[in-house]
């Protein structure tokens, strides 16, 4: 006799075919795309750093041209969906992030005087930075297997972004002393010594990022003990205790 429902089946249906036809097309480009979205969050580092005009340019242009890669790559799988509803219901947050990098144009426009906002140059920028971080750390965290290593990989993406915004926001005359205090707040919770609003909240925030990492790290490593624990026998084993079932 089968146990009475208590209420509606909360089961998601199945996605459509071509859904799952672009999802396991999106499988097979994970780790070329994963490699790609990691050197772009250095290209992006680049170009905070460099001094050269020369530089400065080869690394805009090859930062367009890894986004161009991302765009195409996306269309391609929304193209094999269909643009059905349920492709964009799982893949919305992509799309912002993806159009994130259009704010430069309007750093082109205050070049130019016609956008005299040099707030909306400080959010394009981190707009920039946000973006290739997210896809960075989700792209270190697709490449390595292991818990521990993904976590390592994806707490190096995380110094590496505070960092770049602590220097793009001039919180940090020099990028050497935002990375050394941005891997302080991110390993210990403290070590950002400006004392700006941006500051605030980017310590803030590394600290419940260092909790996260420490209880991750905590829970990994008991479940690995507990794990050696039930696998070892016990003394009260009748083979160990006898030599073999069934005899005294």
């Amino acid at each position: 006799m089968t146990a009475p429902t208590l209420g509606p089946s909360r089961t998601e249906p199945p996605a459509p075919e071509p859904v799952r036809v672009s999802e396991d097309l999106a499988r097979r480009l994970d780790r070329p795309m994963g490699v790609l979205g990691v050197v772009f969050l250095f290209v992006i580092l680049g170009q905070l750093l460099v001094t050269d005009p020369v530089w400065g340019l080869v690394l805009s242009v090859a930062g367009w041209a890894f986004w161009a890669v991302f765009v195409a790559e996306f269309l391609l799988r929304a193209y094999i969906a269909r643009f059905q509803k349920v492709f964009w219901k799982r893949n919305w947050w992509q799309v912002l992030f993806l159009l994130v990098p259009f704010l430069r144009f309007f750093r082109a426009l205050q070049a130019l005087r016609l956008v005299r906002l040099a707030r909306l140059s400080r959010v394009a920028r981190a707009g920039g930075i946000l973006s290739a971080g997210v896809r960075g750390s989700r792209s270190a965290g697709r490449l390595l297997s292991t818990r521990i290593g993904g976590l390592i990989a994806v707490t190096v993406v995380v110094v590496l972004v505070s960092s770049q915004l602590l220097f793009a926001f001039d919180a940090q005359p020099d990028y050497a002393t935002a990375l050394h205090e941005s891997a302080l707040a991110t390993i210990t919770g403290t070590g950002i010594t400006t004392d700006d609003g941006f500051s605030r909240i980017l310590q803030v925030v590394l600290a419940v990022y260092s909790v996260g990492v420490f209880a991750t790290l905590a829970g990994t490593i008991c479940a690995f003990f507990l794990r050696g624990e039930s696998a070892t026998p016990t003394s009260t084993d009748p083979v160990l205790v006898s030599g073999e079932p069934g005899r005294s």
